[in-house]
């Protein structure tokens, strides 16, 4: 068991409570022993430190990029708190893990396309103009240092819906609590500080009016100086106590599309990250400035394919008509997975009173997305620990002549990762049909008849049965963490199947 890994016992106590086991202890024995019959096989594996991949050489032909260390202060303080708009915190307590503010300030430069931007991402910059800068990061991060696994996600933060979100702190947060990590969000874009409609200088003057923010073709710059006001801080420590030894860079749906561009234009030249997490991508990428060559990229653009550092691309079901152009072999440091039954953004992430509040018309879908999600967060370290850890290459999600997703009888996609909740579905779980407005990320839930479910297993224990032989198969294809194999079961034991 790796430092800070909670036991399988007291993880499921902290897992939300549609995950928790609420039946006796005989059943629970039982159950246990038929769950764990089926998944002998399944080892779980260490993590060796190899060298890291921020310090290793840049691709030949491309010019180092100088990242200064920002001056760091706080935990800021004032106003109303840290503003961290639809974020799910309330299990950090039970984790040990604290939630601070710092503000992080420097100059940050703008770069220019050296040359055309190719499909095949293999981009050049150099630096153009320079602006001075503020803004913030929130670090959510044990307390204990003893508990902290020297890994930290660097999150960039969303403004799709014009204010700063976290979506993949929502997807990950347990996984993230329970292994030990530190995540920090980053307030990278101008939309989220200064924002017209939603920004944090409009919203809590008194805590964020100091901070200055001079446009997204200085965002790129300023996330690269966010990791090194993290391991190399100028002023004060924004993780005190704990040692920083790697950083993954993350980046879901808008933030998604910056993090391509910043894998393709930035990383290989200034090499502040370790690894890569790129969620919910379209074809296409965000520009690089706002002035010549990088103002317009290809679509559709695909990961350079000669960096050491491991990248990691995941796609929910949503994702991939519009993906799909850009889809491209696995390599060596490259992953991408598709999952089936999955929303670019679900009820998980964004809770059930998001829906209501934004007049979605049906129910967001309810897919197991989180699960996965968490395989291959803890895939990517492994990897990033050691080269020859690669994650499993998965199939994709199968698309008709039209560029549609293919589904079966029941309405569920082909193809794809594969989860229990699509080999014994209780609901059809697209990625789509939704609306209005932000409700069309959402996909939809339609929860089968009592007349279908009899159709499919006949009785509950046909069912169950049916479960656990899904989730035997996702597991050992390497799909799901045996950590969550008993909040995932406790699912299909708590759905009331009709009598």
């Amino acid at each position: 068991m790796t430092k800070g890994q909670m036991t399988k016992g007291q993880m499921t106590k902290g897992q939300m409570t549609k995950g928790r086991w609420p039946v006796s202890g005989s059943h629970r024995r039982s159950l246990t022993a038929v769950f764990m019959t089926a998944t002998l096989a399944l080892t779980l594996v260490g993590t060796t430190v190899a060298a890291s991949s921020a310090g290793a050489a840049r691709p030949a032909g491309v010019p180092r990029i100088h990242v200064p260390r920002p001056t760091v202060s706080g935990p800021v303080t004032g106003g109303g708190g840290v503003l961290a708009i639809n974020t799910q915190i309330a299990e950090m307590p039970q984790f040990g893990y604290v939630q601070d503010e710092y503000f992080f300030e420097g100059t940050a430069q703008a770069f220019d396309a050296i040359g055309a931007l190719g499909s095949d991402g293999h981009w050049n910059v150099a630096p153009s103009t320079a602006a001075p800068y503020k803004t913030r990061m929130i670090i959510r991060r044990p307390s204990n240092p003893a508990r902290f696994n020297g890994t930290v996600i660097v999150e960039w933060l969303n403004v799709t819906a014009q204010f700063d979100t976290s979506p993949d702190w929502e997807y990950s947060r347990i996984e993230l609590m329970r292994q030990g990590y530190a995540w920090v969000g980053i307030s990278a874009q101008f939309i989220g500080v200064d924002g017209p409609v939603a920004g944090l200088k409009l919203l809590d003057p008194v805590r964020y009016g100091s901070l200055v923010h001079p446009g997204d073709q200085y965002s790129y710059d300023i996330y690269s100086q966010a990791a090194r006001a993290l391991t190399h801080p100028r002023g004060v420590d924004p993780l005190p106590g704990l040692d920083a030894h790697r950083l993954i860079a993350d980046g879901e749906s808008q933030s998604a599309s910056r993090m391509t561009t910043y894998v393709n234009a930035i990383a290989p030249g200034a090499r502040q990250y370790d690894a890569y997490l790129i969620h919910s991508r379209s074809a296409g990428a965000s520009a690089l400035s706002i002035s010549g060559a990088g103002t317009t990229v290809p679509n559709p653009t695909f990961i350079r394919t000669d960096l050491s550092a491991p990248v990691f691309v995941f796609e929910a079901e949503t994702d991939i008509p519009r993906y799909a152009p850009a889809r491209q072999p696995d390599t060596d440091t490259l992953r991408t997975w598709e999952v089936a039954g999955t929303a670019h953004a679900d009820e998980y992430m964004i809770g059930p009173v998001a829906t209501s509040v934004l007049g979605c018309t049906l129910p967001a879908n309810r897919g197991p997305q989180h699960y996965v999600f968490h395989t291959a967060l803890r895939d990517l370290r492994q990897w990033m620990l050691k080269s020859s850890r690669v994650p499993p290459s998965a199939p994709r999600i199968t698309l008709d002549a039209q560029g549609n997703v293919a589904r079966d009888a029941d309405g569920n996609a082909l193809g794809g990762i594969r989860t229990p909740q699509l080999d014994a579905p209780i609901a059809t779980l697209s990625g789509f049909g939704n609306s209005p407005g932000l409700c069309s990320l959402f996909g939809t839930t339609f929860p089968f008849t009592a007349g279908q479910l009899q159709a499919h297993y006949g009785t509950r224990a046909g069912y169950l049965m049916q479960f656990l032989i899904g989730e035997a198969h996702a597991l050992d294809a390497k799909f799901l963490l045996a950590d969550d194999a008993f909040p995932i079961l406790g699912e299909a034991i708590n759905f009331p199947y009709p009598a």
